[in-house]
């Protein structure tokens, strides 16, 4: 229990941090979101930690499996095994290194709350991600991670660079995600299981299936738009516009890699193939030379090190696809260097801009004499990046040109280009590295800085200091620093065909030493001849100026959101909802006739009651009011508002008539509140136009057309109801729930069991919806709120009641704390006898309908503040809170409990955790009503001046929340 809470925690607790960072108070102090920051990640990284001992250092694996919708297989799984450990360190250690490089980077004029709650979230989603032990938990993970890593890139949204950058990054990774989602479908349909430990012993069902090739390329699209893979390269160098701490952890250590993780652990089921080799290496070797290419000619910094960071996720990519067990380890050991040298260099780079106020290499010389340690900080991680010897990066290179030179005995081109591409990439590698390092740090001063270049604090200097110490221990004591973990994460992958390998830093004077001898020389030749060619005066990359993917994307994304979505609103698009209601109801028509004509409609044996004369009248009623109600919409949209009342009321007697008093409750409140609610936004409706005699020739034709089809869709609801009620009901469905109400539920009434319980998941997404709804309402009204001027409005025209209806006034007023017990009451009976979370939400929305009826909107304002946003906050957080309580007692999601409590002489109470869950039903149904009570009701105050351009945001009622 203890290694399963430690795996609950590691996940949840720093979405936990982000909620407490986000509630903080931006004063202008990083301290208290740093520290707080810091300790969620520190935490998160020790409990990582004491996971790895002694699990899955001993090649076990830790399982957490909490159950959801087990028919389905969908199970909240979190298992570490090796390879997730070594990647949980990295999210969370240089997580931790990151938060306290940022305290000291971001101005204390930034929103610091929100930058380490983003942070914070992102954290979360990673370690989620690569715990994840189901396999649509780990895609909805991975958007998750999108949706962060836009909110990051996206944090200085003032600036349009960052805007376009942060859109750009979550229309590629959100589009592979999707191909993902219909892969990992894909997969789990040939598995029969989303279990990850199912399907990674299904590789040889997987391999033969006829599916597998489409599973393959939606899995790997998915992989490779999230690890920048060539063609899906380019949004990574358009990221760089967010702060320099989120380009050291996302584009370094965890974002990116989430590709790769997801190849690495996928590879024993999906790899071996002809597709794969094809598929991955050719990605991998493309994004291999042209980032290492691009690199070279980059003129911003952290713009060199996006592209260098996309060649060596290339590098990562090609190792991946050699189909060779040797290749794999590579692959990860390389991974793992990456993030050390990478996040130290993406630190230097901002440690430059930070102390200079500049990026551009083209403006920045000399540094090494003002900042030089950090200069001697970013030699050394440059080196690593470069494949020098005695340094991490050196290592995984050479097992890189091994594996390069191994693959080339197989007869395919590409196999025998692999040793040249190597090393040409090594050569570029060399080179960028080396102007990275020569064009900030060396050559004579500058005075054209915007600020005069100094060392940074220690402290945040720190981070690069611990970083590239790893290079450099791993680079000399590889074995006994590094190999462990590599071992562990290895033998996860492979288990037993984990092949021999060696870390050894020296292995003799071979073919792979003399191709890195060979990069490392003709990379300092390239960059010499660069330099004494173009100097530092260069634009663009010669030869692939016009490759920009950018451009395509722009081309893309304006053909689809600009002609082709004109294209389809000039087909299908309305500004009337008359018309668009019309095409829905015909859509529908269609639909179901189309589902009936194979077989058509039959009846079934079932012989009806004799009906009720009593029933056949409120009906009849019923009928009569919709009929008018239609009617009178021509003429009087009040009377019609009345009529549509009746009808409302007919469907209640009928709910009353065959005893369902909790739907009979439930539709008298919505309609009071409805139609009060209507009543305040009929005025604003626009006026008819009127036509004369010789014009409604037109006009009559529409309403005979609408009536045709009104017609037609009520005889086929009407057909398809008396043909389900002439068949026999399905066994077991009521009975089911009559049976189990009170013995699984703890309530005798069967309809709020099945609402709190049964199927208060459904409820849930329902009470989200209202939840959403009353906000859109808000915002689409919010634009016409009445000026400040309009205080001094006459009473009658703020919807108050004024003298003229005084003693009614009193009255509505006398009844609010009566209405509020009442509400109460149907709250704390609703699951034993009628009533509930929703019809009490109601009634307590009839409370503030009626003081707004009698007393406007100021006097409301003066006696009741009423915050609808935090009503509707804490409900949907009460609503979802109680259902994830289950989740720590190993019962499925919104298990509910019950228990009797014994009061001595009062007796039993019974007690159930559904109340809790109805009375967050309560509470955003009533704020839910009360904003779009605030959206109409402020529409009722006319200004004697034109409502601003920036209204106020939505507050309590009359005032601001």
């Amino acid at each position: 229990m203890p290694d399963a809470f430690f795996l609950l925690a590691a996940v949840g607790l720093p979405y936990l941090g982000a909620l407490v960072v986000a509630l903080l108070p931006n004063n202008n102090n990083r301290n208290i979101e740093a520290w707080l920051a810091g300790g969620v990640a520190l935490l998160t990284l020790v409990m990582v930690w004491l996971l790895y001992y002694p699990d899955a250092s001993t090649g076990g694996v830790l399982r957490l499996e909490l159950p959801w919708v087990p028919e389905l297989g969908l199970n909240f799984v979190l298992r570490m095994d090796g390879l997730a450990s070594v990647f949980a360190v990295m999210v969370a250690g240089i997580g931790f290194l990151v938060v306290l490089y940022a305290r000291y980077y971001m101005s204390p004029e930034d929103p610091i709350p929100r930058f380490f709650a983003f942070l914070l979230a992102f954290m979360g989603s990673m370690m989620g991600l690569v715990l994840s032990g189901n396999l649509v938990q780990l895609v909805f993970f991975w958007e998750l991670t999108s949706l962060f890593s836009f909110l990051l890139i996206g944090y200085w949204q003032h600036a349009a660079p960052a805007r376009d950058g942060a859109r750009m990054a979550l229309t590629v990774t959100s589009a592979g995600g999707l191909a993902l989602f219909a892969g990992v479908l894909v997969l789990g349909h040939i598995v029969g299981s989303y279990d990850l430990d199912r399907v990674l012993a299904s590789g040889d069902v997987i391999r033969t299936h006829p599916l597998y090739l489409p599973a393959l390329v939606l899995i790997l699209l998915g992989a490779l738009t999230k690890s920048a893979q060539f063609p899906f390269h380019f949004w990574l160098p358009h990221a760089m516009a967010a702060p320099t701490p989120v380009s050291a952890y996302l584009h370094s250590a965890t974002l990116v890699k989430a590709g790769i993780f997801l190849m690495i652990r996928l590879w024993p089921v999906l790899s071996g193939t002809e597709a794969w080799f094809w598929i991955v290496s050719s990605a991998g070797v493309i994004t291999l030379l042209l980032g290492a290419y691009v690199a070279i000619f980059q003129h911003d910094l952290k713009g060199l090190l996006a592209y260098s960071t996309i060649s060596h996720l290339g590098l990562i990519t090609l190792l991946l696809g050699l189909n060779s067990q040797l290749a794999l380890v590579a692959a990860i050991f390389h991974t793992m260097n990456h993030a050390t040298f990478k996040a130290s260099l993406f630190m230097a780079a901002g440690i430059i801009d930070h102390e200079t106020g500049t990026r551009d290499i083209r403006r920045l010389s000399g540094l090494n004499r003002s900042m030089p340690f950090t200069a001697r900080l970013a030699l050394v991680a440059a080196a690593a990046m470069a494949g020098v010897p005695l340094l991490n990066g050196f290592i995984s290179k050479e097992m890189f040109f091994t594996e390069a030179l191994t693959a080339s005995t197989a007869p395919t081109l590409l196999h025998s280009l692999l040793p040249v591409a190597a090393t040409v990439a090594g050569i570029f590698a060399v080179a960028y590295s080396l102007r990275f390092i020569h064009g900030a740090f060396f050559g004579p001063d500058t005075d054209d800085l915007p600020r005069t270049p100094h060392e940074p604090p220690q402290w945040m200097r720190l981070p690069v200091e611990v970083l590239v110490f790893g290079c450099m221990i791993v680079g000399i004591l590889p074995a006994a620093t590094i190999g462990p973990f590599l071992d562990v994460a290895v033998r996860s992958v492979l288990g037993n065909a984990t092949p021999e390998y060696s870390l050894a830093v020296w292995h003799g004077i071979n073919l792979p030493l003399a191709m890195s001898i060979f990069a490392l020389v003709m990379g300092v030749l390239l960059y010499r001849m660069l330099q004494r060619h173009f100097g530092t005066g260069v634009e663009g990359t010669p030869l692939i100026r016009g490759l920009d993917g950018r451009r395509i994307f722009d081309r893309a994304m304006v053909f689809l959101s600009w002609r082709f979505a004109r294209t389809l609103e000039r087909l299908l698009g309305t500004s009337r909802l008359q018309m668009q209601l019309r095409l829905l109801v015909c859509v529908s028509i269609l639909a179901a006739t189309l589902a009936l004509l194979p077989d058509g409609l039959k009846l079934g044996g079932v012989t009806l009651t004799q009906a009720d004369p009593v029933v056949g009248l409120i009906w009849l009623v019923g009928a009569g009011c919709a009929i008018g109600a239609a009617y009178q919409a021509k003429y009087h949209r009040l009377a019609a508002l009345v009529l549509m009342g009746g009808t409302g009321l007919a469907i209640c007697l009928t709910f009353v008539w065959f005893s369902a008093p909790d739907l009979a409750l439930t539709q008298l409140l919505v309609e009071v509140v409805t139609t009060v609610l209507l009543l305040l936004g009929l005025r604003w409706l626009p006026k008819r136009v009127e036509f004369a005699a010789s014009d409604m020739v037109l006009p009559r034709l529409r309403r005979y057309r609408d009536f045709v089809i009104a017609v037609a869709a009520g005889a086929g609801l009407t057909a398809v109801s008396y043909a389900t009620m002439t068949r026999p009901s399905p066994e077991g469905i009521s009975r089911h729930f009559l049976e189990r109400a009170y013995t699984e539920g703890g309530g005798t009434n069967v309809v709020n069991v099945i609402l709190v319980d049964f199927r208060g998941f459904d409820t849930l997404g329902e009470i989200t919806v209202l939840g959403i709804v009353a906000l859109t309402v808000f915002a689409l009204l919010r634009r016409f709120r009445p000026a400040p001027e309009s205080v001094g409005v006459p009473e009658q025209q703020q919807g108050g009641t004024g003298d003229w209806l005084l003693v009614p006034g009193v009255i509505m007023r006398l009844m609010f704390p009566v209405i509020c017990v009442v509400a109460l009451f149907l709250l704390l009976r609703g699951h034993d006898l009628p009533g509930g979370g929703f019809a009490a939400g109601l009634m307590m929305s009839v409370a503030i309908l009626l003081q707004y009826m009698a007393g406007g909107t100021r006097w409301v304002e003066d006696r009741l503040r009423v915050h609808p946003l935090r009503w509707m906050g804490v409900g949907l957080l009460l609503a979802a809170g109680t259902g994830s309580a289950a989740l720590l007692f190993g019962r499925p999601f919104l298990t509910s409990y019950f228990a009797y409590a014994d009061l001595g002489w009062l007796g039993k109470l019974p007690l159930a955790s559904a109340v809790l869950f109805d009375l967050g039903v309560f509470s955003l149904v009533f704020g839910a009503t009360v904003l779009m009570l605030i959206a109409i009701a402020h529409q009722s105050v006319r200004s004697p001046k034109p409502a601003p351009s920036v209204p106020p945001s939505p507050a309590p009622v009359g005032g601001d929340d």
